[in-house]
């Protein structure tokens, strides 16, 4: 069976259920077994046993939050060892101008320097879904796709 995280931080609450939602998406696949796990107090090594990693962050100053970006930067002890597997992110902020999209690449940036293979999407929100406050019924859908998405990559490469 394929392992998916869903990592991700909330302040407000937005990108938690993002998280959720992306989860949903991935357990509708047989297959694919899912964590949701909030990255404040999360060890990075636990990134090692899962085969795909879905990160979410809100959208700080048109950055992901400082808490995603130091999980990220501890990573950097396993370059090389993340190589293969798949990767996918996703973001909320609090307006469409405030920087949603440099949120996301710059969590798909840190995935790609790892050398894992990142879910895009040809329909919708490309790089990830992206959610103006809470989750509309777009966002929602948006996220379950990305999640089913990211888990049958996930079983193709395995």
């Amino acid at each position: 069976m394929k392992k998916i995280a869903v990592i991700y931080y909330s302040r407000g609450g937005a990108t938690g259920k993002m998280a959720e939602l992306v989860a949903e998406g991935a357990r509708s696949e047989s297959g694919v077994d899912v964590d949701v796990c909030n990255v404040v107090g999360l060890s990075e090594d636990k990134l090692l046993a899962y085969d795909g990693v879905i990160l979410g962050s809100p959208t700080y100053y048109a950055s992901m939050a400082g808490e995603m970006k130091d999980f990220l930067d501890r990573t950097v002890k396993f370059h090389g060892q993340l190589d293969g597997k798949v990767g996918a992110a996703f973001t909320s902020a609090a307006n469409i101008g405030g920087g949603n999209e440099t949120t996301i690449r710059g969590i798909l940036d840190a995935l790609l320097v790892h050398g894992m293979v990142v879910q895009g999407n040809p329909r919708g929100d490309h790089f990830g879904p992206v959610s103006i406050g809470n989750p509309d019924d777009r966002v929602r859908e948006q996220c379950r796709e990305l999640g089913r998405r990211v888990a049958i990559l996930t079983k193709q490469l395995g």
